[in-house]
């Protein structure tokens, strides 16, 4: 029987998925974004857990931080993550569950919730893609460099270098990340050619047709929702965090300070009394 922290398998039509569960009570599914896996929320699950009430679940998603590849035919689009996304959901029978998205995660998020709102009880996003900004701003070239033969092997390169690896997380955060983990985020695309096809695979979807057609059906969303914002990101701007809390109706607006685009790293006590508030939404601040 696997321990609180230590990772469980399951395995999905698209393949396997490992994941952390810990805690016990309503569900609390974090989604993580590109490279990157679930330990991003690790600070947040911990405060959640040691509250009560809460069973957060960290799956690694195939955004190329994962492990373990998927199959060859998985489809990685946005869609067809929103469906292993529901076939999770529906695997593990979790039912009112929280969704807690960060960077393209949230974007990815917005689109599972939208699309398979069925076993979703209520939505936390902190900042992350969304509306015009999939992929945002200096990221907008890669859906297409990525198709190019030999682009993934020449975008992968510098992260071959420790210290480059480190100075290219660094904008994302306010505080160091272990190098360690830097490390283990960084390496599975370098030497695991199934990882790599599905990172090019998902950045390859990326496109901003499918976080405005999220924003319109979540015009009709009405689960209660917060929108956990750091105003001090250089990544995703403030005005759109409070365009996402202007957009689904009665979502709680929240600003947290210090933080910059991987919150749940930066202020994961402040984003677990984000997500704890749902339980008592009201409404817009």
């Amino acid at each position: 029987m696997p321990q609180p922290n230590e990772h469980r398998e399951i395995e999905l039509p698209a393949g396997t998925i490992r994941y952390r569960d810990s805690g016990e009570g309503r569900p609390v599914v974090f989604v993580h974004g590109f490279l990157v896996d679930g330990r991003l929320w690790d600070g947040v699950a911990e405060s959640l857990t040691a509250r009560g009430g809460y069973r957060c679940i960290q799956p690694d998603w195939p955004l190329g931080s994962h492990r373990v590849a998927l199959k060859p035919d998985a489809d990685l689009s946005p869609y067809g993550l929103a469906q292993l996304f529901a076939d999770f959901f529906e695997a593990l029978d979790l039912r009112d569950a929280i969704v807690a998205g960060n960077d393209s995660g949230g974007a990815l998020s917005q689109v599972f919730v939208s699309r398979h709102p069925e076993r979703v009880g209520a939505l936390a996003l902190t900042n992350c893609d969304a509306f015009e900004e999939f992929p945002p701003g200096p990221f907008k070239p890669l859906p297409s460099l990525v198709k190019v033969p030999g682009a993934m092997e020449l975008l992968a390169l510098p992260l071959r270098v420790p210290a480059v690896a480190r100075a290219a997380y660094k904008p994302f955060t306010k505080r160091p990340l272990p190098a360690d983990l830097v490390a283990s985020w960084a390496e599975p695309p370098l030497h695991d050619g199934g990882v790599k096809r599905d990172t090019r695979k998902f950045l390859a979807g990326m496109n901003k047709r499918y976080t405005l057609e999220a924003a319109e059906r979540l015009r009709s969303f009405e689960k209660p929702t917060v929108i956990a914002w750091a105003p001090e990101d250089r990544t995703f701007k403030l005005k759109e965090g409070r365009r996402l809390a202007e957009t689904i109706p009665g979502a709680k607006f929240v600003q947290v300070p210090d933080a910059a685009t991987f919150v749940p790293f930066d202020q994961p006590q402040a984003v677990a009394e984000a997500i704890a508030g749902l339980d008592g939404a009201g409404a817009s601040s």
